[in-house]
C-alpha cells in the first residue's frame, strides 16, 4: 500500500500550479526581433518575460543570410523608395551596437564581413552607370579592384565590376547567443500559450498553466504569430508568407564571398553569403532571384541543378566537383500586403494591451523595438514594481542553419 500512496502523492504534486508571474512587458517569440526588443526594454528598466516554444532564433532568424542592409539593393530600380530610405540608418545602428557603444552591447558578436558587395558580371557592367549616378547611392558605394576584390573573385578569369556597399554581414548564431545573454533570467521555454482574460480584457497569457500578467503583451513570433492571433479569435493584423528556396554548397575550394550578383532585373540574380563551419570549410548560402518564385516551384534536385548552372556561369574557375549541396525552404512572415509586395518598414499593430508586429527584415529589428517603445511611451507605460522572477526553464539556442543538412 505505501507504494500506491507515494504514487498518489507524486501525482498530486505534479498538478500543483506553478506560481503566477507579473511583469511589465510579456514578449512571445524568441527570434532576433523579440530578443532585441527584450534587451532594449531591460536596458530601460522594464521587467520582461520572453516566451519561446522552440529554440531561440530557430525560425526565420537563423535562416537569414545575416546581411544588415542599408537599402542599396532596393534602389536597383533607379529610384530610392520608401524601403531604401527607411532602412538606410540600420548599418550605423548595428555597427555601434557591435562596437559596444550603441543601444545594445553586441560586442563579441562575430562580424563575417565589414562590407557587402554589388557584383556585375562582365556582360552587364554597363547597367550600373545610371544606378550610381544618383548622389544618394554614391554616398554608400565605391568600386573595388585587384586585391580589394572579395577573395572568391580574385582570379584572372573574373571580368566584371564590383562595388563595396556600406553594409555588413553578421554571424547570426553568435548574434542570437549574445541577445540570449542580454536576456538574463527573463527567458521562459514554453509548450502551450493561451490567453488570460479578466472581465473580457486580455491581461496576460497562461504559459503551460502558469499565469503571467503584464502591462503589455507583444507578439513577435514570426510565422507563429498567425496561430497566436487565432487563439485569441483575432483576424487582424493579417499575415502573409513569402517563401524562399535557398541553396547551400560546402566545398574545400570555396573562399569567402558576400555579394549581390546583378541580373537584368531589379532584384539580384543571386545573393551569396559565406559561413565558416567547424571543419574549416566554408558554406556558401545562395539566395536572391534564384530562391524566389521559380526556385520555390522547383524540387530540391531541380533547385540544386539551377544553382550549379548559375555558379558555373558566374564563377567557372571554382572547382565544385567535391562540393556537397542541400536546399532550405524559408517562409518570410510579414503583415499582409497587396500583391505579396515587400513591406517597407517594421510593422506594429495595437489592440488594447496587445501589440503585434513583424520586423519584416533582420536588419529592421531595431526599428521594430523603436515602434514598441514609442507605443509604451505614448500610453504612459513605465517600469513597475514586480517580484524577482524565479528560475525559469530556459529555451535552448538554435544551431547553424546547415546543421544536419550538409
Amino acid at each position: 500500500m505505501p507504494l500506491v500512496y507515494t504514487a498518489a502523492l507524486f501525482s498530486c504534486e505534479a498538478r500543483v500550479m506553478p506560481e503566477p508571474l507579473s511583469t511589465d512587458v510579456l514578449i512571445v517569440g524568441g527570434g532576433v526581433a523579440g530578443l532585441w526588443l527584450n534587451a532594449r526594454l531591460r536596458r530601460q528598466g522594464f521587467a520582461t518575460v520572453l516566451v519561446e516554444k522552440a529554440a531561440l532564433g530557430g525560425g526565420q532568424s537563423v535562416k537569414s543570410q545575416g546581411i544588415i542592409h542599408g537599402g542599396t539593393k532596393y534602389a536597383l530600380s533607379g529610384a530610392l523608395t520608401g524601403a531604401s530610405e527607411a532602412i538606410a540608418d540600420m548599418p550605423r545602428r548595428w555597427r555601434e551596437a557591435l562596437a559596444g557603444t550603441g543601444e545594445l552591447d553586441l560586442s563579441g558578436v562575430r562580424l563575417l564581413s565589414d562590407a557587402h558587395y554589388l557584383w556585375s558580371p562582365g556582360t552587364l557592367a554597363g547597367n550600373l552607370t545610371s544606378f550610381f549616378a544618383s548622389k544618394a547611392v554614391r554616398s554608400r558605394v565605391g568600386q573595388v579592384k585587384g586585391d580589394e576584390l572579395p577573395p572568391a573573385l580574385q582570379h584572372p578569369q573574373f571580368k566584371g565590376k564590383v562595388y563595396r556597399l556600406s553594409e555588413l554581414v553578421l554571424d547570426v548564431p553568435s548574434l542570437i547567443a549574445r541577445l540570449g545573454e542580454l536576456a538574463g533570467g527573463s527567458l521562459l521555454a514554453a509548450e502551450q500559450v493561451e490567453p488570460l482574460h479578466e472581465d473580457g480584457e486580455l491581461v496576460g497569457l497562461r504559459i503551460d498553466g502558469r499565469e503571467v500578467r503584464a502591462q503589455r503583451i507583444v507578439f513577435s513570433a514570426g510565422g507563429g504569430t498567425a496561430e497566436l492571433l487565432a487563439a485569441l479569435g483575432l483576424q487582424q493584423p493579417a499575415m502573409q508568407r513569402r517563401p524562399l528556396h535557398m541553396v547551400m554548397v560546402k566545398a574545400p575550394t570555396l573562399k569567402p564571398l558576400y555579394a549581390h550578383c546583378l541580373g537584368g532585373g531589379s532584384k539580384p540574380r543571386i545573393t551569396v553569403t559565406s559561413h565558416p563551419t567547424a571543419d574549416g570549410e566554408w558554406v556558401w548560402y545562395l539566395g536572391g532571384d534564384l530562391a524566389e518564385a521559380d526556385g520555390v516551384a522547383r524540387a530540391e534536385a531541380g533547385q540544386i541543378a539551377a544553382a550549379k548552372k548559375e555558379l558555373a556561369e558566374l564563377v567557372p574557375w571554382i572547382d565544385l566537383s567535391a562540393a556537397r549541396w542541400a536546399t532550405l525552404r524559408v517562409d518570410r512572415a510579414e503583415p499582409a500586403q497587396s500583391s505579396l509586395a515587400r513591406p517597407d518598414n517594421a510593422f506594429l499593430a495595437e489592440q488594447g494591451r496587445l501589440l503585434v508586429g513583424w520586423p519584416t527584415k533582420l536588419a529592421l529589428s531595431p526599428d521594430f523595438a523603436d515602434r514598441v517603445l514609442a507605443a509604451l511611451e505614448r500610453d504612459g507605460i513605465s517600469p513597475g514594481n514586480h517580484p524577482q522572477l524565479p528560475q525559469l526553464p530556459r529555451p535552448p539556442v538554435t544551431g547553424p542553419f546547415w546543421e544536419g543538412l550538409l
